[in-house]
């Protein structure tokens, strides 16, 4: 059984406890961070030659948003 806790002896909140804090509108949590993109990304498994993976690679990294544009760049040519 817990004992009780006089309100007046609680610590006074830091701004770092405001920070960490949920927020509620209603009864609906509010989520913290990026908003969600109206079309994420969908993750696949695929299977790539060493050598176009070593080429994307080499640049260093965000080798894989690299790999998306020249398919999105392929795309369009061959739609247009």
């Amino acid at each position: 059984m817990s004992t009780w806790v006089d309100p007046d002896d609680a610590p006074e909140w830091t701004d770092e406890m405001f920070e960490a804090a949920d927020l509620y509108h209603g009864e609906t949590l509010i989520r913290r961070g990026r908003p969600k993109k109206p079309k994420p990304k969908v993750p696949v498994s695929i299977r790539l030659s060493p050598e176009v993976l070593d080429a994307f690679k080499a640049d260093g990294a965000g080798w894989q948003t690299r790999i998306d544009e020249a398919l999105k760049d392929w795309l369009a040519k061959k739609v247009a």
